[in-house]
């Protein structure tokens, strides 16, 4: 746990609070966490570009795993 959360430390703010919420929800719940509207955006979006068959490239995803070092 501890390492976990050192891990956590190191995000930006808004991942670190992302993260609480969800392991708060966790330690409380055990029913679907509620998604906020702009989840609910991101996930329309993210279905309609999967449906015009528009995916991120390796060399993006990529991209974006470096910025957090993985």
């Amino acid at each position: 746990m501890e390492q976990a959360v050192e891990r956590v430390r190191a995000l930006p703010p808004d991942m670190q609070d992302e993260l609480a919420r969800v392991l708060l929800h966790l330690a409380d719940e055990q029913e679907p966490m509620p998604l906020t509207a702009g989840e609910r955006a991101v996930i329309a979006e993210s279905k309609t570009s999967a449906a015009r068959g528009e995916f991120a490239s390796d060399e993006a995803v990529r991209a974006v795993w470096a910025c957090y070092g993985l």
